[in-house]
């Protein structure tokens, strides 16, 4: 009987069986006492996106795609996009999609936002913002605390004792009809960054769907959201320190690479499962 290669035997896996043991095996690790994972009981989440390059082949290239380079050209390596929700406590990452570069951060989101859980605090940058992603991602029960983009209109309501206030969503489309608002609350502050030539002074702007200030006040949410950033050294440790710096994943079709990005989530979650 001829033996067949690696190769042979990963093409005849596929890649759904390693995204099924993914989807089977992760569950959430921080417990009650883990540092900087909870807040009002609810489990600290962020999701974020990163891209990964590929090898440079002609299937992956015509699959994934290859991002516009700063001079307008193609860049060297095709790119896959990777969406992920994380623990932001244990570093866990517990759900992700994937998919070609071409597709944005927020449609591969769509998916992932469907999927949070009641008992989650889901942090974001503003570039999550939108009516759309928050309603979906409202819906589930999860509760959420996103940074809003600069030109965001967000009328004041109701002015709240710890300096927050309430406020609505409106969705674009719609917005003479009004017939789709949503309420929020909002936190205001600044943050005065000599470290950061250019940041002094940052504004931000979160909103949230906890509106009861006494569950969480204006200060803790604050100081809260910098926790979203885990989710950075996240991919630092996906990328960087488990793969190596600049390493191009090997998979050379679609297939495979889909199933090598699966086994490296797989294997991200069973070191953070033991650090924890």
């Amino acid at each position: 009987m001829r033996m067949c290669s690696r190769s042979q035997a990963r093409s005849r896996l596929g890649f759904e069986p390693v995204r099924d043991l993914f989807a089977r095996v992760v569950v959430p690790l921080a417990g009650p006492q883990t540092p900087g994972s909870w807040l009002a009981g609810r489990r600290l989440m962020a999701i974020d996106g990163t891209v990964l390059d590929l090898a440079d082949t002609s299937a992956n290239a015509e699959f994934f795609g290859r991002p516009a380079s700063s001079r307008g050209e193609h860049a060297a390596f095709p790119q896959a996009r990777l969406v992920a929700l994380a623990e932001c406590g244990t570093h866990a990452i517990l759900d992700a999609e994937i998919g070609p570069c071409s597709t944005s951060e927020i449609a591969l989101s769509r998916g992932l936002a469907g999927r949070f859980k009641p008992g989650m605090l889901v942090l974001a940058d503003r570039g999550f913002y939108g009516f759309p992603l928050w309603q979906h991602a409202a819906d589930t029960g999860a509760d959420l605390l996103w940074r809003a983009k600069g030109n965001a209109v967000l009328p004041v309501l109701e002015r709240h004792q710890d300096g927050s206030f309430r406020s609505e969503l409106i969705a674009a489309d719609d917005k003479r009809a009004r017939s789709d608002v949503i309420a929020v609350r909002v936190i205001e502050y600044g943050i005065d960054d000599q470290g950061r030539p250019g940041a002094k002074d940052t504004r931000y702007r979160l909103i949230t769907t906890i509106l009861d200030p006494a569950q969480a006040p204006a200060d803790e949410l604050a100081a809260i959201y910098a926790q979203r950033w885990e989710i950075e050294s996240i991919f630092d440790e996906l990328k960087t320190h488990q793969r190596g710096p600049r390493t191009v994943l090997r998979s050379k079709s679609p297939d495979l690479v889909l199933q090598e990005i699966w086994g490296h989530l797989c294997c991200h979650y069973a070191i953070r499962c033991l650090m924890a």
